[in-house]
Protein backbone atom coordinates (compact mmCIF):
# COMPACT_ATOMS: atom_id res chain seq x y z
CA UNK A 1 0.00 0.00 0.00
CA UNK A 2 1.12 3.54 -0.79
CA UNK A 3 1.92 5.61 2.29
CA UNK A 4 -0.54 8.47 2.65
CA UNK A 5 0.97 11.95 2.79
CA UNK A 6 0.41 14.02 5.91
CA UNK A 7 0.42 17.77 6.40
CA UNK A 8 2.53 19.43 9.15
CA UNK A 9 -0.69 19.79 11.18
CA UNK A 10 -1.49 16.08 11.30
CA UNK A 11 -0.72 15.63 15.01
CA UNK A 12 -2.50 18.88 15.87
CA UNK A 13 -5.86 17.94 14.44
CA UNK A 14 -5.59 14.39 15.73
CA UNK A 15 -5.38 16.00 19.19
CA UNK A 16 -8.74 17.64 18.47
CA UNK A 17 -10.34 14.30 17.57
CA UNK A 18 -10.12 14.57 13.81
CA UNK A 19 -11.35 11.49 11.93
CA UNK A 20 -9.04 11.08 8.94
CA UNK A 21 -9.61 9.65 5.47
CA UNK A 22 -7.64 9.15 2.26
CA UNK A 23 -8.19 12.30 0.20
CA UNK A 24 -6.26 12.13 -3.06
CA UNK A 25 -3.32 10.42 -1.37
CA UNK A 26 -3.41 12.62 1.73
CA UNK A 27 -4.50 11.57 5.21
CA UNK A 28 -6.81 14.45 6.09
CA UNK A 29 -9.62 15.04 8.61
CA UNK A 30 -13.12 14.50 7.21
CA UNK A 31 -14.69 15.75 10.45
CA UNK A 32 -13.98 16.55 14.10
CA UNK A 33 -17.48 16.57 15.61
CA UNK A 34 -19.97 16.14 12.77
CA UNK A 35 -20.34 17.57 9.29
CA UNK A 36 -23.60 19.25 10.29
CA UNK A 37 -22.14 20.91 13.39
CA UNK A 38 -19.06 22.13 11.52
CA UNK A 39 -21.14 23.36 8.57
CA UNK A 40 -23.34 25.29 11.01
CA UNK A 41 -20.30 26.76 12.77
CA UNK A 42 -18.83 28.13 9.54
CA UNK A 43 -22.15 29.58 8.41
CA UNK A 44 -22.90 31.24 11.76
CA UNK A 45 -19.60 31.64 13.63
CA UNK A 46 -16.31 30.37 12.18
CA UNK A 47 -14.41 27.18 11.44
CA UNK A 48 -10.70 26.51 10.97
CA UNK A 49 -9.50 24.24 8.16
CA UNK A 50 -6.12 22.67 7.48
CA UNK A 51 -5.54 23.18 3.76
CA UNK A 52 -1.78 22.59 3.83
CA UNK A 53 -2.14 19.95 1.13
CA UNK A 54 -2.72 22.69 -1.46
CA UNK A 55 0.22 23.50 -3.71
CA UNK A 56 2.32 26.67 -3.96
CA UNK A 57 4.12 27.34 -7.23
CA UNK A 58 6.13 30.54 -7.70
CA UNK A 59 6.49 32.22 -11.10
CA UNK A 60 9.21 34.88 -11.31
CA UNK A 61 11.19 36.92 -13.81
CA UNK A 62 10.79 39.63 -16.42
CA UNK A 63 8.73 37.29 -18.59
CA UNK A 64 6.42 36.17 -15.76
CA UNK A 65 3.37 38.19 -16.84
CA UNK A 66 3.55 37.16 -20.49
CA UNK A 67 4.04 33.55 -19.45
CA UNK A 68 1.01 33.55 -17.14
CA UNK A 69 -1.09 35.26 -19.81
CA UNK A 70 -0.21 32.33 -22.08
CA UNK A 71 -1.12 29.52 -19.67
CA UNK A 72 -4.06 31.04 -17.74
CA UNK A 73 -7.55 31.91 -18.96
CA UNK A 74 -8.07 35.13 -17.00
CA UNK A 75 -6.39 38.50 -17.67
CA UNK A 76 -3.40 38.42 -15.34
CA UNK A 77 -2.48 42.02 -16.25
CA UNK A 78 -5.47 43.16 -14.20
CA UNK A 79 -3.96 41.89 -10.92
CA UNK A 80 -2.38 44.65 -8.84
CA UNK A 81 0.41 43.91 -6.36
CA UNK A 82 -1.43 42.68 -3.27
CA UNK A 83 -4.28 41.26 -5.36
CA UNK A 84 -5.50 37.75 -6.17
CA UNK A 85 -7.41 36.35 -9.13
CA UNK A 86 -9.24 33.09 -9.90
CA UNK A 87 -8.38 31.44 -13.19
CA UNK A 88 -8.32 28.20 -15.15
CA UNK A 89 -5.36 26.53 -16.80
CA UNK A 90 -6.53 24.80 -19.95
CA UNK A 91 -5.45 22.17 -22.44
CA UNK A 92 -5.46 23.00 -26.17
CA UNK A 93 -8.85 21.25 -26.31
CA UNK A 94 -10.37 23.72 -23.86
CA UNK A 95 -10.55 21.12 -21.11
CA UNK A 96 -9.21 22.09 -17.70
CA UNK A 97 -5.76 21.24 -16.35
CA UNK A 98 -6.65 22.91 -13.03
CA UNK A 99 -8.39 25.89 -11.45
CA UNK A 100 -6.27 28.06 -9.20
CA UNK A 101 -5.61 31.37 -7.48
CA UNK A 102 -2.87 33.72 -8.68
CA UNK A 103 -1.36 36.16 -6.17
CA UNK A 104 0.77 39.04 -7.42
CA UNK A 105 3.53 39.41 -4.84
CA UNK A 106 5.67 41.98 -6.66
CA UNK A 107 6.24 43.46 -10.13
CA UNK A 108 7.57 40.22 -11.62
CA UNK A 109 6.72 37.72 -8.90
CA UNK A 110 3.57 35.61 -8.61
CA UNK A 111 2.33 32.79 -6.38
CA UNK A 112 -0.05 30.18 -7.78
CA UNK A 113 -2.12 28.18 -5.30
CA UNK A 114 -3.10 24.94 -7.03
CA UNK A 115 -5.18 21.90 -6.09
CA UNK A 116 -3.36 19.25 -4.05
CA UNK A 117 -4.04 16.32 -6.37
CA UNK A 118 -2.77 18.34 -9.35
CA UNK A 119 0.51 19.76 -8.02
CA UNK A 120 2.85 17.51 -10.02
CA UNK A 121 0.65 17.53 -13.13
CA UNK A 122 0.35 21.34 -13.04
CA UNK A 123 4.07 21.84 -12.53
CA UNK A 124 4.90 19.47 -15.39
CA UNK A 125 2.43 21.28 -17.66
CA UNK A 126 3.90 24.64 -16.70
CA UNK A 127 7.44 23.43 -17.41
CA UNK A 128 6.37 22.10 -20.82
CA UNK A 129 5.21 25.59 -21.79
CA UNK A 130 7.94 27.68 -20.15
CA UNK A 131 9.00 30.82 -22.01
CA UNK A 132 12.03 33.11 -21.86
CA UNK A 133 13.01 35.06 -18.75
CA UNK A 134 10.80 33.00 -16.43
CA UNK A 135 11.56 30.68 -13.54
CA UNK A 136 8.95 28.44 -11.97
CA UNK A 137 9.50 26.77 -8.61
CA UNK A 138 7.33 24.24 -6.82
CA UNK A 139 7.69 25.24 -3.15
CA UNK A 140 4.67 23.32 -1.85
CA UNK A 141 6.75 21.47 0.77
CA UNK A 142 7.93 24.75 2.27
CA UNK A 143 4.44 25.99 3.12
CA UNK A 144 1.51 25.09 5.30
CA UNK A 145 -1.87 26.76 4.97
CA UNK A 146 -4.96 27.17 7.16
CA UNK A 147 -8.29 28.79 6.38
CA UNK A 148 -10.41 30.57 8.99
CA UNK A 149 -13.89 30.91 7.52
CA UNK A 150 -17.15 32.39 8.77
CA UNK A 151 -18.79 35.65 9.89
CA UNK A 152 -16.63 35.85 13.04
CA UNK A 153 -13.34 35.15 11.21
CA UNK A 154 -12.16 38.75 11.18
CA UNK A 155 -13.15 39.39 14.80
CA UNK A 156 -11.27 36.33 16.05
CA UNK A 157 -8.14 36.78 13.93
CA UNK A 158 -7.97 40.48 14.82
CA UNK A 159 -7.31 39.57 18.46
CA UNK A 160 -3.98 38.03 17.38
CA UNK A 161 -2.58 40.87 15.22
CA UNK A 162 -2.02 44.62 15.18
CA UNK A 163 -2.61 44.73 11.42
CA UNK A 164 -6.05 46.17 10.66
CA UNK A 165 -7.70 43.24 8.87
CA UNK A 166 -10.47 45.48 7.54
CA UNK A 167 -7.81 46.92 5.23
CA UNK A 168 -7.50 43.53 3.52
CA UNK A 169 -10.46 43.52 1.13
CA UNK A 170 -11.96 40.48 -0.62
CA UNK A 171 -9.46 38.83 -3.01
CA UNK A 172 -6.66 41.01 -1.64
CA UNK A 173 -3.76 39.97 0.59
CA UNK A 174 -0.90 41.27 2.69
CA UNK A 175 2.41 39.48 3.03
CA UNK A 176 4.60 39.48 6.13
CA UNK A 177 1.68 40.08 8.51
CA UNK A 178 2.55 39.34 12.12
CA UNK A 179 -0.07 37.04 13.67
CA UNK A 180 0.64 35.89 17.22
CA UNK A 181 4.37 36.34 16.71
CA UNK A 182 4.57 34.70 13.25
CA UNK A 183 5.06 36.37 9.88
CA UNK A 184 2.56 34.98 7.34
CA UNK A 185 0.76 35.88 4.13
CA UNK A 186 -2.88 36.71 4.90
CA UNK A 187 -5.37 36.48 2.04
CA UNK A 188 -9.04 37.45 2.33
CA UNK A 189 -10.35 34.49 0.40
CA UNK A 190 -11.67 30.97 0.87
CA UNK A 191 -13.84 28.29 -0.65
CA UNK A 192 -16.86 28.16 1.64
CA UNK A 193 -19.07 31.01 0.47
CA UNK A 194 -18.30 32.91 3.69
CA UNK A 195 -16.01 35.76 4.63
CA UNK A 196 -12.66 34.61 5.91
CA UNK A 197 -8.93 34.36 5.54
CA UNK A 198 -6.33 31.95 4.22
CA UNK A 199 -2.95 32.04 5.98
CA UNK A 200 0.22 30.85 4.23
CA UNK A 201 3.46 30.38 6.15
CA UNK A 202 6.23 28.13 7.35
CA UNK A 203 4.93 24.78 8.70
CA UNK A 204 5.98 25.45 12.31
CA UNK A 205 4.35 28.89 12.27
CA UNK A 206 1.06 27.60 10.84
CA UNK A 207 1.03 24.69 13.29
CA UNK A 208 1.31 27.13 16.19
CA UNK A 209 -1.33 29.43 14.71
CA UNK A 210 -3.78 26.53 14.38
CA UNK A 211 -3.81 26.15 18.16
CA UNK A 212 -3.71 29.87 18.93
CA UNK A 213 -6.64 30.67 16.62
CA UNK A 214 -8.78 27.89 18.10
CA UNK A 215 -7.92 29.10 21.61
CA UNK A 216 -8.69 32.73 20.70
CA UNK A 217 -12.04 31.75 19.17
CA UNK A 218 -13.14 29.13 21.69
CA UNK A 219 -15.58 31.40 23.57
CA UNK A 220 -17.14 32.51 20.26
CA UNK A 221 -17.75 28.91 19.21
CA UNK A 222 -14.99 28.63 16.61
CA UNK A 223 -14.28 24.96 15.84
CA UNK A 224 -11.81 22.88 13.83
CA UNK A 225 -13.51 21.80 10.60
CA UNK A 226 -12.88 18.93 8.20
CA UNK A 227 -13.17 18.08 4.53
CA UNK A 228 -16.76 16.90 4.92
CA UNK A 229 -18.19 20.32 5.67
CA UNK A 230 -15.67 22.01 3.39
CA UNK A 231 -17.33 20.09 0.56
CA UNK A 232 -20.92 20.79 1.67
CA UNK A 233 -20.09 24.49 2.16
CA UNK A 234 -18.42 24.98 -1.22
CA UNK A 235 -21.15 22.96 -2.92
CA UNK A 236 -23.94 24.96 -1.26
CA UNK A 237 -22.28 28.14 -2.56
CA UNK A 238 -21.88 26.40 -5.98
CA UNK A 239 -18.10 26.71 -6.04
CA UNK A 240 -16.76 24.09 -8.49
CA UNK A 241 -14.44 21.27 -7.47
CA UNK A 242 -11.75 19.87 -9.73
CA UNK A 243 -12.51 16.25 -10.56
CA UNK A 244 -16.24 16.87 -10.34
CA UNK A 245 -17.46 20.13 -11.90
CA UNK A 246 -14.07 20.68 -13.57
CA UNK A 247 -11.91 18.22 -15.51
CA UNK A 248 -9.94 17.69 -18.71
CA UNK A 249 -13.24 16.71 -20.35
CA UNK A 250 -15.22 19.73 -19.13
CA UNK A 251 -14.51 23.26 -20.32
CA UNK A 252 -14.70 26.32 -18.04
CA UNK A 253 -17.60 27.61 -20.14
CA UNK A 254 -19.58 24.40 -19.62
CA UNK A 255 -18.72 24.43 -15.90
CA UNK A 256 -20.09 27.93 -15.42
CA UNK A 257 -16.81 29.72 -14.68
CA UNK A 258 -16.81 31.76 -17.87
CA UNK A 259 -16.21 34.88 -15.75
CA UNK A 260 -12.62 33.65 -15.37
CA UNK A 261 -12.15 33.23 -19.13
CA UNK A 262 -11.19 36.23 -21.27
CA UNK A 263 -11.80 35.12 -24.85
CA UNK A 264 -10.64 38.46 -26.33
CA UNK A 265 -7.23 38.24 -24.65
CA UNK A 266 -4.17 38.86 -26.83
CA UNK A 267 -1.86 37.11 -27.22
CA UNK A 268 -4.09 34.08 -26.87
CA UNK A 269 -3.88 31.62 -23.98
CA UNK A 270 -3.62 27.85 -24.45
CA UNK A 271 -7.12 26.54 -25.20
CA UNK A 272 -8.53 29.93 -26.19
CA UNK A 273 -9.21 29.00 -29.81
CA UNK A 274 -11.11 25.89 -28.76
CA UNK A 275 -13.19 27.87 -26.26
CA UNK A 276 -13.98 30.56 -28.84
CA UNK A 277 -15.16 27.87 -31.25
CA UNK A 278 -17.21 26.23 -28.49
CA UNK A 279 -18.93 29.50 -27.64
CA UNK A 280 -19.59 30.41 -31.28
CA UNK A 281 -21.10 26.99 -31.96
CA UNK A 282 -23.24 27.21 -28.81
CA UNK A 283 -22.57 25.17 -25.70
CA UNK A 284 -23.78 21.58 -25.99
CA UNK A 285 -23.68 21.10 -22.19
CA UNK A 286 -24.21 23.36 -19.21
CA UNK A 287 -24.05 23.03 -15.43
CA UNK A 288 -27.39 23.47 -13.63
CA UNK A 289 -28.79 22.95 -10.16
CA UNK A 290 -31.15 20.01 -9.60
CA UNK A 291 -33.43 19.25 -6.66
CA UNK A 292 -35.11 15.94 -5.97
CA UNK A 293 -38.89 15.80 -6.12
CA UNK A 294 -38.91 12.12 -5.29
CA UNK A 295 -37.08 10.34 -2.50
CA UNK A 296 -33.32 10.08 -2.86
CA UNK A 297 -30.07 12.02 -2.92
CA UNK A 298 -28.35 12.83 -6.23
CA UNK A 299 -24.73 11.65 -6.05
CA UNK A 300 -21.68 12.25 -8.22
CA UNK A 301 -21.89 10.20 -11.42
CA UNK A 302 -25.64 9.50 -11.27
CA UNK A 303 -27.19 9.69 -14.75
CA UNK A 304 -29.78 12.34 -15.61
CA UNK A 305 -32.66 11.60 -18.00
CA UNK A 306 -35.43 13.48 -19.80
CA UNK A 307 -38.33 11.48 -21.24
CA UNK A 308 -36.26 8.30 -20.99
CA UNK A 309 -33.21 9.69 -22.81
CA UNK A 310 -29.91 10.22 -20.99
CA UNK A 311 -28.98 13.91 -21.06
CA UNK A 312 -26.08 14.18 -18.60
CA UNK A 313 -24.92 13.33 -15.11
CA UNK A 314 -24.66 14.70 -11.59
CA UNK A 315 -21.25 16.23 -10.79
CA UNK A 316 -21.88 16.82 -7.06
CA UNK A 317 -24.90 16.10 -4.88
CA UNK A 318 -25.85 15.73 -1.25
CA UNK A 319 -28.45 16.48 1.38
CA UNK A 320 -27.59 19.93 2.68
CA UNK A 321 -26.78 19.69 6.40
CA UNK A 322 -28.98 22.58 7.57
CA UNK A 323 -31.85 22.94 5.07
CA UNK A 324 -32.05 19.16 4.37
CA UNK A 325 -32.64 19.83 0.67
CA UNK A 326 -31.61 16.93 -1.57
CA UNK A 327 -29.83 18.82 -4.32
CA UNK A 328 -27.07 18.49 -6.86
CA UNK A 329 -25.16 20.13 -9.66
CA UNK A 330 -25.49 18.38 -13.00
CA UNK A 331 -23.79 18.79 -16.37
CA UNK A 332 -26.57 18.24 -18.87
CA UNK A 333 -27.72 18.89 -22.44
CA UNK A 334 -27.84 22.70 -22.70
CA UNK A 335 -31.40 22.80 -24.00
CA UNK A 336 -32.64 21.47 -20.67
CA UNK A 337 -30.39 23.68 -18.53
CA UNK A 338 -33.12 26.15 -17.59
CA UNK A 339 -34.78 26.56 -14.20
CA UNK A 340 -38.04 24.67 -13.71
CA UNK A 341 -37.57 21.70 -16.07
CA UNK A 342 -38.60 18.31 -14.67
CA UNK A 343 -36.06 15.52 -15.12
CA UNK A 344 -35.34 12.06 -13.79
CA UNK A 345 -32.20 10.92 -11.98
CA UNK A 346 -31.31 7.24 -11.90
CA UNK A 347 -30.76 6.19 -8.29
CA UNK A 348 -29.96 2.52 -7.69
CA UNK A 349 -31.74 1.46 -10.86
CA UNK A 350 -34.86 3.59 -10.33
CA UNK A 351 -35.88 6.76 -12.17
CA UNK A 352 -36.56 9.39 -9.49
CA UNK A 353 -38.18 12.72 -10.44
CA UNK A 354 -36.21 15.94 -10.00
CA UNK A 355 -36.43 19.54 -11.17
CA UNK A 356 -33.82 22.07 -12.28
CA UNK A 357 -33.37 24.94 -9.80
CA UNK A 358 -31.52 28.24 -9.54
CA UNK A 359 -27.97 28.47 -8.23
CA UNK A 360 -26.21 29.20 -5.96
CA UNK A 361 -28.07 27.28 -3.26
CA UNK A 362 -26.69 29.65 -0.64
CA UNK A 363 -25.46 33.25 -0.71
CA UNK A 364 -24.31 35.03 2.40
CA UNK A 365 -25.92 38.30 3.37
CA UNK A 366 -23.52 41.24 3.15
Amino acid sequence: MTQLKRTPLFDEYLAYGGKTIDFGGWELPVQFSSIKEEHDAVRNRAGLFDVSHMGEIFVEGEGALDYLQKILSNDISKIQIGGAQYSAMCYESGGIVDDLLTYRLAENRYLLCVNAANIEKDFDWMQQHITENVSITNRSNEFAQIALQGPLAEQVLQTLTNTNLQDIKYFKFQDNVEIAGHSVLVSRSGYTGEDGFELYGAPEAIKDLWNKILTAGKDQGVVPAGLGCRDTLRFEACLPLYGQELSKDISPLEAGIGFAVKLQKEPKFIGQEALIAQKEAGLARKSIGVEMIGKGIPRHGYKVFKNGAEIGEVTTGTQLPLSKRNIGLALIDAKFAEVGIELEIEIRGKMVPAVTVATPFYKRSK
